[in-house]
């Protein structure tokens, strides 16, 4: 099955060869970090982010210093108190599990505020592109900045500039202030 698959893949390069098709790429990592709101939403995410795990590292020394004073007093505890003081550093250890997953894990509160954030963004960059692809007349156009990998690429290709033009900012890169 898997060969007839690649048979298939083959026979349509084989034929898509002898057609005239018009290819580009863009760089979509430098699109977004030339757009201001791009920047603002990455600043805030990365406030909310440091803003959490400034509560993830005080629950952890919170459970720490629990653990400190349990070992110190261990000895002078009754078996139920042990139990007690036990169960306390056990819930407080699930607690903050608990609240790294409601923020960082794959369903968290980050993931979706970047989606919140980013998409929108992303989706304008991607009209842009339709718009550019569509005036230019490419077939296809591929983005460098992923995982598709370019051994080599003509500059006259690279339609980030276009891209950037159509959303409305300037192609050439804005000098770096110097502090």
């Amino acid at each position: 099955m898997r060969c007839v698959g690649l048979l298939a893949i083959l026979g349509l390069w084989a034929l898509s060869a002898n057609a005239q098709q018009k290819i580009g790429y863009i760089d979509s990592e430098q699109i977004l970090n030339r757009l201001p709101e791009y920047q603002d939403a990455q600043q805030r995410l990365e406030r909310l982010a440091q803003q959490w795990q400034q509560q993830l590292e005080a629950m952890q020394r919170e459970i720490d210093q629990l653990f400190r004073d349990y070992q110190a007093r261990e000895v002078l505890y009754t078996e139920e108190m042990r139990r007690q003081k036990q169960q306390e550093i056990l819930n407080k250890e699930r607690a903050l599990e608990q609240f790294r997953e409601q923020k960082f894990g794959p369903q968290g509160e980050l993931f979706q505020q970047q989606t919140q954030l980013i998409r929108p963004i992303q989706e304008r960059v991607l009209q842009a592109l339709r718009q550019v692809a569509e005036e230019q007349g490419y077939d296809f156009v591929f983005d460098k900045s992923g995982s598709l990998l370019f051994l080599y690429a003509r500059p006259q290709y690279d339609l980030t500039d276009r891209v950037l033009e159509k959303l409305g900012i300037s192609a050439t890169p804005a000098p770096t202030r110097r502090q």
